[in-house]
Parts: C-alpha cells; sequence; structure tokens
C-alpha cells in the first residue's frame, strides 16, 4: 500500500556542480562520498570567512527502481535543502524549490525507468544573493547550504490519502479552573473531545470508504471512530463520544488518528497522525490551556551546530528540545527565524514544550516575486506542520519587517485557510504597528539593567482587546560570553530575571520568549566579530551560562542550585564582593563558611517577587562569629555587622547615609576605632591577605537537602563529560552523539577561566565532527561523534593537560529494516 524509503545514503557530493549534474559517462571518483544530512561545507568553530559556504553544489546518488513500481505513484521528498534546489532525473529538470526551510515533493514516476538504475541530480545554490526569503539585506545568523534533512521516496497505490490534517477539539465547561497554580488537567463533565479531519485524496472513478481508528501513544490496540463513503478529493470527517485524556504541558498525551483508504472493498492505503487533545487560546487577558491561564515562559532557539550548521539528525534535534524543556525548565520556544526539523517538534509534542513557528526572513521584503514566495511559504509551513500539537501560533510576518498591509493580508488569509484552529503572529519591533494578525507579538528591548523589565501593554499594541506577546528581549542589549568576567555573566542572568519578573507581574501579557537558547555563528555584519552571537544563555555546545539557572530554577523536577560567583575575592573589582546571588527552586538555602553556619536565606527573601523562585542576594558574610568569638553585645554585633556586610558589597567609599547612625555608635558608644573595624572586616569578611575560605551552601526543600554547593580554591582539575545517550542507533540516517565537557574542580564547579586545550581521540565505528583539538572557552566546550552505517562499539578518549583521560563507550546499532536503493 504505502512504502517509504530513505534515501540518506549513497551520495555523491561536489562543490562545484557542474560535476554533479553530467549525465553521459562521468568519473564519479573525484566526488566526495557523503551521507544525509550534509553541509556543502564543514566550517570552523568561529573566525572564518562566511563565503566560505556561499556555492551553487551538486549532489547526485544511483537508485534502482523495481520493475513492481510501474504503475504506482512514486514521490520524492526532501524535507530541507538549503537554499535554491533543482532536481534532475535521469538527466531531465523535474521539479525546483526556493526555500531553505520547508520540505518539497515531487511525483517522479513518469520519469523513471523501471526495473533499471536511475540518476538523481540536485543542483543546490545557498547563496545569499537569492531573491527569495530570508535573502536581500544583511541577516544575523547564518543560513549554511546542503541537503541537511532526510531525502525519502514513497510508493502508494495512484488512489491514495494525498493528506490528513487532524484537528483535535475540546469543549470546556463552566466548571473549569482559570486558575494558574492549579496544575490538574480538567477531567469529566466539564470536558468534551470531538475529532474533526480535513482528508484530501487523490481519486479515480472507483467508489470509496474511509474509516479513521484512535489510540492513546503506547498501547497496542486501536478504538474504531467510525466510516465515512468518499465522493470527492475533500473528505471532512467528524466523530465525538469518546474518551481522551488532554494535552498539556505537564501531561503531554498523545493520540495516533489512523485514517484508512478503502477503494471497491480493498484497503488501498493508511496513514496515521500523532495528535493531542488540547484548547490553546490566546485572549486579551493572556494564554489559556485547556482553560487555564499559563503564562508563556520561553527561549528562542536557532536550528544551528558548531562546524555543520544545520545538518544534524534526529537524535541532536531532539536532545534541544530535551534541554529546553527539562535543562533549562522552559514551557515555550520560538523557532526563530524558519520552521525547523520535525524531530525537534516531534519532541516538543512529546515534552508539552509549546512552540511558536514562523516563516522565513529577517527585517526585509523583498519585490513582488520575494513575496509571491513567503505567501509560499506561509502555505508550505502550515500544510507540513499543521498536525504537531505543539504549535500554538503561526509566525506570518517577516521578523522585524516594517508593516506592508497589503503583503500581510495575503499571509494572514493563507493561513485562515489552511488552518482556523490556530490564531497568527507576526514578530515586529515597532511600536502600534498595523495589526492583521491575532496576537500582537513584540520585540521588546527595553531593559538595559536600569529601564524597566517590559513595557506596559498599552504602550506597544494598537489594539488592547487583541492577545500581546513579548516575542524577543535580551539578546543584543546584554551580550555575554562564558568566558567573560564573573560580574558580567551575573548581570547577564539578572537582565533575563528582570524581564521574567516584569512580565510575570503584567497579568495581561501572554508571555515572553528571552533571546535566546544558545550562542549562534552570524555574519560579519553582527557578533563579537569572530562570526559567533553570544546571546545564548548556553554556548554553542548547549553548556550553560550563569543565565541557564535563572530558567532552571523556575521548574519543580530536578533541584537548582548555582551560585553566581566562584567565591574567589580576587575576582572582584577592588576586592570588594559586589552583590552576589542565589540561583535556586529550594524552599531556602543554608550557607556556610570554614564549616561555620552563617545564614539561611529562605525563598520569600528574594526580591524577584513575582517570580515563583527567584534570584536570592547573598548579604551575609558574618552570621553571628561577632558575638560568639568576639564576645560583643548583640546590639554592638548586630551594627557591626551591618556595616560590615555593606562595606563587602557597596566599598567603603560608597556607605549609604542611613547607617551614618550606626557608624556613630560604633565609634562613640562601643569606643571602636576604625582599625578595629578594618581588622574585623579584613578577618570575617574580606578574606583579601588571609586564609583562604571554604563555602558551603545546602539547599532545602521539604525539610530536605536536595543539593549541596561548595566553593574553596581548586586543587585539582578534571573534566566532565556528559554525553547525550550512549546507544546510537542507525534508523534512517547516521546517528550523532553530543557531547558536552566542563573543567570542574573537585566540588564540580566550572572553571570558568580554564581555556586548556582538549584532545579527542576515536576508535571503532565512529568519526569526529569537527577537529580533534579544541580549546576549551569559558572552561567549557564540546564534540560530537557520528557513527559510520556499520554494528559494533565506539570509544573516545578525552584527554587535557592538567585532567585525567576520560572515555566513553557507546554502542552502535543499525536496523535491519533500513532499506536503501
Amino acid at each position: 500500500m504505502r512504502e517509504r524509503i530513505y534515501l540518506n545514503d549513497g551520495w555523491k557530493f561536489s562543490e562545484t556542480y557542474e560535476d554533479a549534474m553530467c549525465f553521459t559517462a562521468f568519473d564519479e571518483s573525484r566526488m566526495e562520498e557523503v551521507r544525509l544530512p550534509h553541509t556543502c561545507k564543514e566550517l570552523p568553530f568561529h573566525y572564518f570567512d562566511e563565503e566560505l559556504y556561499h556555492m551553487v553544489s551538486g549532489y547526485r546518488r544511483r537508485m534502482f527502481v523495481p520493475e513492481n513500481w510501474k504503475g504506482k505513484s512514486v514521490s520524492l521528498t526532501f524535507e530541507g535543502v538549503a537554499h535554491e534546489s533543482e532536481v534532475f532525473i535521469n538527466g531531465k529538470k523535474v521539479y525546483e524549490h526556493r526555500c531553505g526551510y520547508t520540505a518539497f515533493s515531487v511525483d517522479i514516476s513518469d520519469e523513471l525507468n523501471y526495473g533499471e538504475e536511475n540518476l538523481l541530480t540536485v543542483k543546490v545554490d545557498s547563496r545569499e544573493s537569492l531573491n527569495f526569503p530570508p535573502f536581500g539585506f544583511v541577516i544575523d545568523y547564518m543560513t549554511y547550504g546542503g541537503i541537511y534533512r532526510d531525502v525519502y521516496v514513497e510508493v502508494r497505490n495512484r488512489e491514495r490519502l494525498k493528506d490528513v490534517f487532524v484537528k483535535p477539539q475540546v469543549q470546556l465547561g463552566g466548571g473549569v479552573c482559570p486558575s494558574t497554580e492549579d496544575r490538574d488537567v480538567p477531567k469529566g463533565p466539564d470536558v468534551s473531545v470531538f475529532l474533526e479531519s480535513e482528508v484530501t485524496i487523490s481519486l479515480a472513478e472507483s467508489r470509496g470508504l474511509l474509516r479513521q481508528w484512535i489510540r492513546q501513544k503506547g498501547e497496542t490496540e486501536y478504538h474504531f471512530l467510525g466510516e465515512k463513503e468518499v465522493k470527492q478529493e475533500k473528505e471532512i470527517l467528524k466523530f465525538s463520544n469518546f474518551q481522551a485524556e488532554l494535552w498539556n504541558v505537564e501531561c503531554p498525551v498523545l493520540y495516533e488518528i489512523k485514517t484508512e483508504l478503502f477503494m471497491n472493498g480493498e484497503m488501498v492505503d493508511v496513514q496515521a497522525v500523532t495528535a493531542g487533545f488540547r484548547r490553546a487560546e490566546f485572549r486579551k487577558a493572556g494564554f489559556y490551556l485547556n482553560g487555564r491561564k499559563l503564562k508563556i515562559r520561553g527561549l528562542n532557539r536557532h536550528q544551528s551546530y558548531p562546524y555543520v550548521g544545520y545538518a544534524m539528525p534526529a537524535s541532536v534535534q531532539k536532545m534541544d528540545a530535551d534541554v529546553l524543556k527539562k535543562e533549562l525548565g522552559v514551557n515555550a520556544v520560538r523557532t526563530s527565524h524558519y520552521p525547523q526539523s520535525h524531530y525537534f517538534l516531534n519532541r516538543c509534542d512529546e515534552l508539552g514544550l509549546l512552540v511558536f513557528t514562523e516563516i522565513p526572513g529577517w527585517q526585509h521584503i523583498g519585490d513582488e516575486a520575494w513575496k509571491e514566495q513567503a505567501v509560499q511559504n506561509v502555505r508550505d509551513m502550515i500544510i507540513q506542520y499543521r498536525n504537531h500539537p505543539s504549535i500554538i501560533l503561526w509566525g506570518v510576518r517577516i521578523n522585524e519587517s516594517k508593516d506592508d498591509d497589503s503583503f500581510y493580508k495575503r499571509t494572514n488569509a493563507a493561513a485562515l485557510e489552511l488552518d482556523d484552529t490556530r490564531p497568527t503572529g507576526g514578530v515586529r519591533a515597532c511600536k502600534r504597528s498595523s495589526l492583521l494578525e491575532d496576537v500582537y507579538t513584540y520585540n521588546d528591548f527595553i531593559h538595559d539593567g536600569e529601564r524597566p523589565g517590559c513595557e506596559k501593554k498599552f504602550k506597544i499594541t494598537s489594539d488592547m482587546d487583541k492577545p500581546y506577546l513579548i516575542s524577543e528581549y535580551n539578546g543584543h542589549m546584554y551580550p555575554t560570553k562564558a568566558f567573560d568576567c564573573e560580574n558580567k555573566r551575573t548581570e547577564h542572568a539578572l537582565r533575563h530575571a528582570n524581564v521574567l519578573n516584569a512580565v510575570a507581574g503584567q497579568a495581561d501579557i501572554a508571555g515572553c520568549f528571552g533571546w535566546c537558547m544558545a550562542d549562534y555563528n552570524t555574519h560579519k555584519d553582527f557578533g563579537s566579530g569572530d562570526r559567533i552571537c553570544y546571546h545564548g544563555v548556553l554556548d554553542m555546545f548547549r553548556n550553560p551560562k550563569t543565565a541557564a539557572a535563572v530558567y532552571a530554577s523556575q521548574q519543580e523536577e530536578q533541584p537548582v542550585l548555582e551560585i553566581s560567583s566562584s567565591m574567589e575575592i580576587g575576582e572582584h573589582p577592588a576586592s570588594r564582593w559586589t552583590d552576589l546571588y542565589i540561583f535556586t527552586n529550594a524552599d531556602s538555602v543554608r550557607m556556610y563558611k570554614n564549616d561555620c553556619f552563617i545564614r539561611e536565606y529562605k525563598r520569600e527573601e528574594s526580591s524577584w517577587k513575582n517570580l515563583q523562585h527567584g534570584p536570592i542576594l547573598i548579604d551575609d558574610f558574618i552570621g553571628d562569629v561577632l558575638e560568639t568569638k568576639e564576645h560583643m553585645p548583640k546590639s554592638q554585633a548586630d551594627s557591626l555587622k551591618k556595616l560590615l556586610n555593606t562595606v563587602a558589597r557597596c566599598g567603603e567609599t560608597h556607605i549609604p547615609k542611613r547607617l551614618y547612625p550606626a557608624i556613630l555608635k560604633l565609634l562613640f558608644v562601643y569606643r571602636m576605632n576604625m582599625n578595629q573595624v578594618s581588622d574585623l572586616y579584613t578577618r570575617y569578611v574580606g578574606d583579601w591577605g588571609g586564609a583562604s575560605t571554604r563555602y558551603c551552601f545546602e539547599a532545602v526543600k521539604n525539610q530536605k537537602v536536595v543539593k549541596t554547593v561548595i566553593k574553596e580554591p581548586m586543587k585539582r582539575v578534571s573534566l566532565r563529560v556528559q554525553a547525550d545517550h550512549r546507544e546510537l542507533k542507525e534508523e534512517h540516517s547516521y546517528d550523532v552523539v553530543a557531547v558536552r565537557i566542563q573543567a570542574v574542580d573537585e566540588n564540580g564547579n566550572i572553571l570558568n577561566f580554564y581555556n586548556e586545550p582538549v584532545y579527542f581521540e576515536v576508535e571503532g565505528e565512529g568519526s569526529l565532527i569537527g577537529p580533534s583539538v579544541i580549546a576549551l572557552q569559558g572552561g567549557m566546550g564540546g564534540t560530537y561523534v557520528k557513527t559510520k552505517g556499520i554494528p559494533g562499539k565506539i570509544l573516545l578518549k578525552i584527554r587535557s593537560t592538567q585532567a585525567e583521560q576520560v572515555c566513553l563507550e557507546f554502542t552502535v546499532k543499525v536496523e535491519d529494516e533500513i532499506r536503501n536503493i
């Protein structure tokens, strides 16, 4: 009935397309053997010319087409080719596509030689002079090139299911509580579920019948929904009165909807679609999921990685969704600035990670041909992605572009025509612009460390009755590297906390997406001159900067305890502590200095009152030692402690006037002199010139210590190595393991100024992506290991000059069912 065969192996590649386009006798030995996904040019980590990947390259592949395919429908699908592609079968051009971020399919049934070998060739233009989105002006991200997603052939009957758009419907009763604190899924009589499907069919003159079945993901048995006679090429199926659990961010229950097509009593095609029953609504008062108001807390994501740009397989795409949800604790992601891999979106479906996806583009609007392609991109995006329950909003404007009502009327109309279940938005950087979409989505960069975390809704939107969502904040306002000084990394984290706190305090803002998840390669016009934008809360290998802890501490599943400082006094100007912070999701944190209890900090003490778990200022380095060791009266100890802790943060020249009475009391009532005060400061606070200090922090949740952090001068360097999975599995293509590396001390603290080289050696059935030697940056780095298509073992050896060698062993499995032609 329906057979899908992946064509990810067996390709030949040339940076000169003329080689690949030679259709007569040709020596392919001078072409490179590659597997998909593939980038047209592997790049250095940084400091390179982006024109390295600006080329017109060529791919060719031979495929044997069985005789029994004759009379069938044979279609060829490319999930992603960057950016303009022309497809040839046996030397004849059969299709061209002008978007690097959407898939395309072509029926090649009439072009094949059956029972023979056929030649498939692809011309790929990755130059940035192309006249379609996102090109036409500068772009703040690299666009790379190559066939970077899957390619496959589908063999089906001529009478077949062309498309199935499943629209789960949820009707909520009056008993559903819209509280943000109520984590329960609405059930019982308050909820009714329905299922509507638009089924597009390729028909002949035969009489047909459609049948639909449903099962929850993980179950083996399908349950029959119903059937309908086929009378036209598009049929609507509607079913109700069945039980289904709801999909939400805490418990994302998924279902498979199976549609069968019968012709003359014989089943000729079947298709299964993954779906989730949820009611996602943007209202003027905010965002509601299944009747419960939910503040969107998300990050923007680029789909790029070091060395290979976009060209990563399923496992690495899925890993990013896991990092966002499980490590960073966000509930949403914006796929800036283009549709991204279905593998990533599938994982978002499974995790309950809300998605705002948008058409390709960055500020520039081109000529009429350019606009026509942009409208087509809307159509392609929605048709290809509308079955993902995680997607809650379509972006139908070019990111940060100016108003163009006639153009955006067309994009909105295309979206409404193809999907009447989701609202549209359009990312803009201007206030009170023309609002044709359902949601006003705005990049709010007002926060500069001093101004408010966000603007009020009424100052931005042109229609207060429509929903409002912040699509970007921070980012270029305060780019921060993992190897920046401690104070800058802390300020970066606090700016993210400030915006999250401000948005949480505005009830009519649906939520916000921070810029951005991870650092990324960018053009010469942007970034730090080394072709990197350091806007991420993670580095390019997905290692955390300090700001990552602000997001991670907002979730409850994993204990979080991070201290903004190494507690090394020499890292701070004038040897003053300045402001140090605790990032935690615990109820409280106990602080010890040289095993002496100083203080227990409570969650409620955070100044970020709108956050469930805001940063907590460390404002006491003394505890009760002035009373216990110096034998001071409590009144004197309290006054002196307040003074010494203030000097530790502000310095002796910036003591606030409110402390002047306490100083006078110390001088004239308790007869202390400044030498005594200075000596006590050095002994109990400053640590300058004295013995080094050991600090211990204990996170307490439900009266139990759930995590401990110890800060003391390091004695030993080791490499903490994290592989995202150990069992590599080839299904449709090669697999890649992402390895994150951090230089840490004996207590597990990242050594942010350890920038030494790290050496990689691979043995067995795998190979490195990228160089065999890297320099850590900010004490962190990473590498990738890919499979070769051979089952067995891979051994990765990682060593550095000061750390013991780390060895990781991986198992490689190759699916027996993999079939190539």
